[in-house]
């Protein structure tokens, strides 16, 4: 969290406010600050501009002499482009400027320029904005005691007439309440002049679809899955055991005194491209064990 500390209307800290570093500690997104000034330039332009062709101006339907014979260049009408009083060639006609931003770019840029302010040490936050009176000079007095008497954008918390009255005459000052505050009035002013309340709002609005904050200022991460991967598929005769690779069975010396066995012929009725046969059973009352020394480790 960041702390900043709260003014009161004579100039003197009286405590400290905590913001939130979602809203008020970003890095500044520069390219998305700049596409949302040129989107709010370009919806304030009313696109009211016309001018006339040729066609819409008032005459020239008469052929202003003959064609041929006076010894002047031919002529159809006074209304023509390079007449004085003529159409206008490739005017301005009305249409629209209106360009769209997405509301989650609209919001960065507004945390990103609010960060800027807090980094440049450009935010005063007042507890209450009070005035004895609704007066100019009132208003005046109060921004000098808090330094922020040359430009500033005054954001209240809720409707005070009396405040906006004593700072419609300042020059380079503004009022506004948090739903109203835009971008281009924080950035062409150079104080931002808050109420507490304003901040409160202002900070509710602008984190409203970000991720909820952790205890060390990041994102809380999503959830892990609570499933576990299962048991890995076994045949359908049980759990499948591990059989002799055939390089290791071939290369085992058999065991001393044993007669090698030689190739066992395929059962009648079976095929000889079966599978690999399963591993040798264990060793009965009459069978003789293998010896473990040689080519095998238990």
């Amino acid at each position: 969290m960041i702390e900043v500390p709260v003014r009161s209307v004579a100039g003197e800290v009286v405590r400290q406010m905590q913001l939130d570093e979602r809203v008020w500690g970003i890095t500044p997104n520069t390219a998305v600050v700049h596409q949302a000034v040129v989107t709010q330039l370009a919806n304030q332009r009313k696109g009211t501009h016309a001018t006339k062709t040729r066609g819409m101006v008032a005459g020239g339907g008469r052929k202003p002499w003959r064609q041929k014979g006076t010894g002047r260049a031919r002529q159809g009408s006074t209304r023509a482009p390079h007449w004085r009083g003529g159409g206008i060639v490739f005017g301005p006609h009305p249409r629209s400027y209106h360009k769209d931003l997405p509301r989650k770019m609209r919001r960065l840029a507004m945390r990103s320029a609010l960060s800027a302010k807090v980094q440049d040490g450009e935010l005063v936050i007042v507890d209450q904005l009070t005035l004895p009176a609704a007066r100019t000079r009132e208003m005046a007095a109060v921004l000098a005691r808090l330094g922020t008497a040359d430009s500033a954008l005054i954001v209240l918390g809720s409707a005070d007439e009396a405040a906006k009255r004593a700072a419609a005459n300042l020059p380079k000052i503004r009022t506004a309440l948090p739903g109203s505050t835009n971008l281009l009035d924080v950035l062409n002013h150079h104080w931002l002049l808050m109420t507490v309340e304003a901040v409160e709002a202002l900070t509710r609005t602008l984190a409203a679809d970000l991720k909820p904050a952790t205890a060390n200022g990041g994102t809380a991460a999503p959830p892990a899955s609570a499933s576990a991967p299962g048991p890995a598929p076994t045949g359908a005769g049980g759990p499948s055991t591990a059989s002799v690779p055939p390089s290791a069975a071939a290369t085992t010396a058999p065991a001393s005194g044993a007669t090698p066995a030689g190739p066992t012929a395929p059962a009648s009725g079976t095929s000889s491209t079966q599978a690999p046969a399963a591993p040798p059973a264990e060793a009965g009352p009459g069978t003789p064990a293998a010896n473990p020394a040689e080519g095998e480790t238990l």
